[in-house]
């Protein structure tokens, strides 16, 4: 995925007493590992840091500890921040159950729903605590639109459209093995899948197409994909993520349509979030500044999930959220590969795709 500079909408802060003197064990070194550690900092944590590759550059760039191996971080840190290539959470979520520790990992969970459930059976079983790091629930516009939905300022959601863009990561890599990466639905656009089941509300079933076709495994480099997913309160809701081109920039954005208004949101715009109420809403429109010009929602989730941590109030993300939306990227590539449209009470309860 694209992030952005380490440093972007990122405010002094000072650690609060929920977390004052936190160690993380930082478990990565790669592109998204930047914006965990400028957040952490921010929160004035100590980070110990492995990783099989890059681990000394980190280290060096930001001022944190090394340590040399997986056990060693574990033995070192209060609870671990995993931020690997997908195919490994599960593996290393596992280990640091067995240690003893909390855990938050980036999304996806894991790559299958059967292994989301057994990292968070083995968590219960445990006593550990894990939440998966969907920072799209924290990003200021994504989380106005919740709160005026649950609020009722829009009516009962009809249609909702969410988007997703990004220059390829699929060049090079892990990317392009579906097997370690999920493809682009996996990758980019379960943010969007959890974001149209948070707000739309639970699946009944989806229906997915992806342009060019994955083939023998291998995902092509620039691809487009769109699902479809029908909500149990009836609402439509469309989700389009896109690999673009190298030099592609990264946009994001929504349409939400309900009975009595319109919300509506584009990174591209950089005006923040809008509501267009029909009479009878509430007067006037509802600004919000885009992240850049304020704390980056990368701080303000890893604070709320290592608040939850240490046993305060659950955050606005939980493990049983995760498995869910790898449940339905997993429905969606299911889609793809029979042309049909996936009933979900069926495919969870069975995995049959009829």
């Amino acid at each position: 995925m694209t992030t952005p500079a380490p440093n972007a909408g990122q405010r002094e802060v000072h650690m609060s007493e929920e977390l004052a003197g936190l160690t993380v064990g930082l478990i990565g070194a790669g592109n998204i590992s930047h914006v965990h550690v400028a957040a952490w900092k921010a929160l004035g944590a100590r980070i110990v840091v492995y990783s099989l590759e890059g681990a000394e550059e980190l280290s060096k760039q930001y001022g944190l500890e090394v340590v040399e191996s997986l056990d060693g971080c574990l033995a070192e840190a209060e609870f671990v921040d995993i931020v690997t290539p997908s195919a490994t959470h599960k593996e290393i979520t596992l280990a640091a159950i067995k240690a003893g520790k909390n855990v938050i990992c980036e999304k996806p969970l894991t790559l299958t729903a059967a292994d989301s459930h057994e990292v968070i059976d083995a968590a219960e079983a445990a006593g550990i605590r894990l939440y998966p790091a969907h920072v799209v629930r924290f990003f200021p516009a994504y989380k106005a639109a919740w709160d005026a939905i649950q609020a009722g300022r829009i009516g009962e959601v009809a249609v909702a459209r969410f988007f997703r863009q990004a220059s390829s990561p699929a060049g090079a890599g892990w990317y392009r093995d579906v097997a370690r990466s999920g493809g682009v639905i996996m990758d980019l656009m379960v943010h969007d899948l959890d974001q149209a089941r948070w707000m739309c509300g639970d699946v009944t079933s989806v229906y997915a197409a992806q342009n060019p076709p994955t083939v023998d495994g291998v995902s092509p480099v620039n691809v487009a994909a769109h699902v479809t997913l029908t909500h149990e309160t009836g609402a439509i809701s469309h989700c389009r993520a896109t690999w673009g081109a190298t030099g592609t920039t990264f946009q994001s954005g929504f349409t939400v349509a309900g009975s009595s208004g319109v919300l509506k949101f584009t990174s591209a715009a950089d005006t923040g979030f809008k509501e267009e109420l029909q009479d009878g809403g509430a007067a006037g429109d509802l600004l919000i500044p885009a992240s850049t010009l304020g704390e980056s929602p990368y701080l303000t989730q890893l604070r709320e999930l290592a608040i939850g941590l240490r046993g305060g109030s659950d955050p606005r993300v939980l493990a049983s959220d995760g498995a869910t939306a790898v449940y339905l990227a997993e429905a969606a590539r299911a889609s793809m590969e029979s042309g049909r449209t996936i009933d979900m009470k069926t495919f969870v309860s069975t995995g049959v795709t009829a």
